[in-house]
């Protein structure tokens, strides 16, 4: 049926469950409801939510956003950082090339289109002369992330006003 953003009781998103999930801490107590889809009752007297509270303040230790192929793409907006061309098959390219010692970490690897990433090759972009749209960096938070990624695919808009502050 649809997923559910859980927040923190300060009003921080925590992560995305499944509107069973939901429904359970609702039931009992844990969690509040502020955002239903009303097209979607469960029960006459339940509307499915999209967006709860948690009552009681959790603490979640923090846990950085893997460095993955898809998370590239999503944090680089599916466009070259060279060009700004989207229509392009798309690569990963190293700012600091690897065989001169550059990682395999967020502050070094961007989204390229072929053409880009060949002329650019085994050198810098300053070498190569080509300028980066955007200096690569690591993402804040990766709930977050991935709730930006359900906004923008057109899906659970009323998420906004909780996660793009974060």
């Amino acid at each position: 049926m649809g997923h559910v953003l859980v927040l923190n009781a300060s009003y921080e998103p925590l992560n995305i469950t499944t509107w069973r999930r939901a429904m359970g801490l609702l039931l009992k107590g844990k969690a509040e409801g502020l955002e239903h889809d009303h097209s979607r009752p469960i029960r006459p007297d339940h509307l499915l939510p999209t967006v709860i509270r948690l009552r009681q303040f959790v603490r979640v230790p923090y846990k950085p956003l893997p460095l993955t192929r898809r998370n590239l793409f999503q944090r680089d907006g599916h466009v070259c950082q060279y060009c700004g061309r989207a229509d392009e098959p798309l690569s990963i390219d190293h700012v600091f090339p690897r065989s001169r010692g550059g990682g395999d970490v967020w502050e070094n690897v961007t989204t390229a289109c072929l053409p880009c990433n060949v002329s650019k090759g085994n050198r810098t972009p300053r070498e190569a002369g080509m300028r980066l749209r955007r200096e690569p960096r690591r993402p804040v938070s990766g709930l977050a992330f991935e709730a930006r990624r359900q906004i923008h695919a057109g899906r659970h808009q009323e998420w906004a006003k909780y996660v793009i502050g974060f």
